[in-house]
């Protein structure tokens, strides 16, 4: 980052912090009257505007963004959505870009108390949360996630490098959480997505944060679940990670 840029970014994450926490108060209240009003549609039209505007508080540091999908999905059949994870902000960007195909992300347990928004979103808007600690419920959980996947035609968003990268390197996915999610929801369509360059809004820490950033999501060729999980998880792991540019 060059000089001016690092100076610039003091004044602006103090702005984009005061802009980007007042969403998560502002929604807070609105996704629960989404739920108690209109139920899960209405909560999740709620939640893709909150989505719309954590992405736009991004644009206080000279943010972009780009999406890229050759690929025309199905929207009344289940996804796995398997990206690389870069920083937190490549929920949002998931969120809202694929929203039509009504993603619900694999989240670890702590994050479902103590933030305002995300860990309402988290509880009552159809993700799961697991305890990567203990497998009698993280698994169990995760088998039921597959189900209500399958049987509802919404996306599940996992990221099997399991911990965010960084530097934008990717690490090697572990298996196990794909394996159940195929087991649980064997129609279900495998969308392999790129993230890049979220890593650089974070590379110094949650402060300052990067400026000037061009932040992209790439569709790449989806793939359907076959007897052969160990080569179908090398295809997957290839296509996500030969886009990723650092």
């Amino acid at each position: 980052m060059g000089a001016i840029k690092k100076i610039l970014s003091y004044p602006l994450s103090v702005v984009f912090y005061l802009f980007f926490g007042l969403a998560l108060v502002v929604f807070q209240p609105l996704q629960w009257l989404g739920v108690k009003l209109g139920g899960a549609k209405a909560h999740r039209g709620v939640v893709n505007i909150m989505n719309l505007c954590l992405l736009r508080c991004l644009h206080i540091l000279g943010v972009t963004f780009s999406f890229k999908n050759p690929h025309k999905l199905p929207k009344e059949q289940s996804l796995i959505i398997v990206s690389n994870h870069q920083s937190m902000f490549d929920i949002p960007l998931i969120s809202w870009f694929l929203r039509k195909n009504k993603p619900k992300f694999i989240s670890k347990i702590e994050l479902g108390k103590g933030i305002p928004s995300i860990s309402f979103n988290l509880k009552y808007g159809g993700n799961v949360l697991i305890d990567r600690k203990n497998p009698k419920q993280s698994i169990p959980a995760l088998s039921q996630f597959g189900k209500f996947i399958s049987d509802n035609n919404f996306s599940a968003v996992i990221f099997p490098e399991g911990t965010r990268s960084r530097n934008g390197e990717p690490k090697e996915f572990a298996p196990t959480g794909l394996k159940i999610l195929f087991k649980n929801a064997p129609n279900a369509l495998i969308v392999p997505v790129t993230i890049n360059n979220s890593w650089k809004l974070v590379r110094f820490g949650n402060f300052p944060m990067g400026v000037g950033i061009h932040l992209t999501l790439e569709v790449q060729e989806p793939l359907l679940i076959d007897k052969e999980p160990e080569i179908l998880l090398d295809k997957i792991q290839e296509r996500v990670t030969l886009a990723i540019r650092t």
